[in-house]
């Protein structure tokens, strides 16, 4: 006999193990007596028995709040024992559209239904007409679909530096790509070979070669890089989102798109968490009036119900990419696609990004008016924003605030100790954002006593 807890993780799943119950045994005695066993183990489970099981059999990767979740519609997360939050994560924008948009589960269904995958050795009736749409709304010729994000830079990486070789003419194995400092792009080893964060590159080595490190915000340091010579690209969040939602001097990106044509170098923007809407464009780029050459999307693309990203480019980036020289067995595959062109429509035919300019500025200002001693800063753009924590109590810091606002219904997660990111789905609406910002004011206002 299967053991329940593998075979059911929701209870959702009691009709689908019944019916496999039903076809493997044939003693109903049997039969209802496990039933029913698994029906008093359902009914009595709560959050520490699922965050025992991760704990023991799990890896110790993560730090979650100690709230377990179970079903999410909208702006809205419920935990297990029933507890409704606003979410105010979205996966770290993974879930602009809401949870389980009914347009983008629509599509997952009907698609799921007919093919889920074909690896790349064959076409399918689905990739063309997303490529089509993709490079037509944001406006580049070519787009190679991938699965996550990093995935994504890993292959704004190849690109470049394939570019460089081809294109441009650095010498072989001497093309460097630079990156600005406090980058998260993911915790591949490429990507911890950029970072400055000891817990993400500890023990790791050793590292890839070719990357440098500038300054964020810092156009002088950049020009300098940029003379040394054998510089493929230069690949940049827009805004920094795992650092605190770092946003950089209004000319900073118009100044990056200048050096990197001046210089002749690809200028790879990481919007895997800018993009797609959340800061009220879009892409966070448009909000400079510049267009970078190669752009990596990821997270909301696949409008949080499926993993899917996407390295757009023109032509000449493109094409220096032949057959057998990169791929991935799940990249481009019908059920990505098909659920990513909903994701997408949802965010036009509900004009999200709008949404998200409007109520971020009404969130920010709410945020700014709080008049508590525990908060530094406030910062953001669009429905990416941030609160700096001053460290209080007996060494308490952001973390103890999250807590403090899970208790009162509504999740965020601190970054970097004394920040807290504030990002919920972009369906969100005036009434919503108002009653989320009671429930941060009064719990700041109320834990500073």
């Amino acid at each position: 006999m299967p053991n329940l807890w593998t075979f059911c993780h929701a209870e959702s799943d009691i009709n689908l193990w019944i019916t496999h119950m039903f076809r493997r045994y044939i003693d109903a005695a049997v039969f209802q007596t496990t039933y029913r066993h698994y029906l008093c183990i359902m009914s009595t489970a709560n959050s520490q028995h699922y965050i025992d099981l991760e704990n023991q059999f799990g890896a110790h990767n993560y730090h979650p709040l100690p709230v377990v979740l179970t079903k999410g519609e909208g702006v809205y997360v419920w935990d297990v024992e029933g507890k409704r939050y606003f979410d105010f994560l979205s996966a770290y924008s993974a879930v602009n559209q809401g949870h389980c948009h009914p347009k983008i589960i629509a599509a997952l269904h009907a698609q799921s239904n007919r093919i889920t995958l074909t690896s790349r050795a064959f076409h399918n009736d689905q990739l063309g007409p997303f490529e089509q749409y993709i490079t037509s709304l944001l406006g580049y010729d070519r787009v190679l679909p991938m699965n996550t994000g990093v995935e994504g830079g890993e292959t704004a990486i190849k690109l470049a530096r394939k570019w460089g070789y081809t294109i441009k003419g650095i010498p072989q194995n001497q093309a460097k790509i630079v990156f600005a400092s406090g980058n998260f792009w993911g915790r591949t080893i490429a990507a911890i070979s950029t970072s400055q964060d000891p817990d993400s590159y500890g023990d790791f080595g050793p590292f890839v070669p070719g990357f440098e490190i500038v300054p964020y915000n810092d156009l002088e340091a950049l020009d300098k890089a940029f003379q040394q010579g054998h510089v493929a690209a230069f690949m940049v969040e827009p805004i920094q989102g795992e650092a605190g939602v770092i946003v950089p001097d209004d000319d900073y990106l118009s100044g990056v798109r200048a050096l990197c044509s001046k210089y002749n170098v690809l200028w790879i923007a990481d919007e895997v968490q800018t993009g797609l809407g959340r800061t009220g464009k879009m892409l966070c780029t448009e909000h400079a009036g510049v267009k970078p050459d190669i752009v990596i999307l990821g997270k909301a693309l696949g409008g949080g119900v499926f993993p899917v990203s996407a390295v757009l480019a023109n032509h000449e980036v493109m094409n220096v990419l032949h057959p057998g020289q990169h791929g991935s067995t799940f990249g481009g595959n019908p059920l990505a696609c098909a659920v990513a062109m909903a994701a997408l429509n949802v965010l036009v035919d509900e004009d999200l990004p709008a949404n998200a300019e409007a109520m971020g500025q009404l969130f920010r200002e709410r945020l700014r008016s709080i008049n508590s001693p525990l908060v530094s800063t406030v910062r953001g753009k669009g429905l990416l924003n941030a609160i700096d924590i001053r460290p209080f109590g007996d060494g308490k810091t952001a973390y103890d605030v999250c807590l403090a606002l899970k208790q009162n219904g509504l999740l965020a997660k601190q970054t970097h100790t004394h920040t807290i990111r504030f990002a919920p789905p972009l369906t969100i609406d005036r009434e919503q954002i108002e009653t989320a910002a009671d429930i941060i004011a009064n719990t700041i206002l109320t834990i500073a006593k």
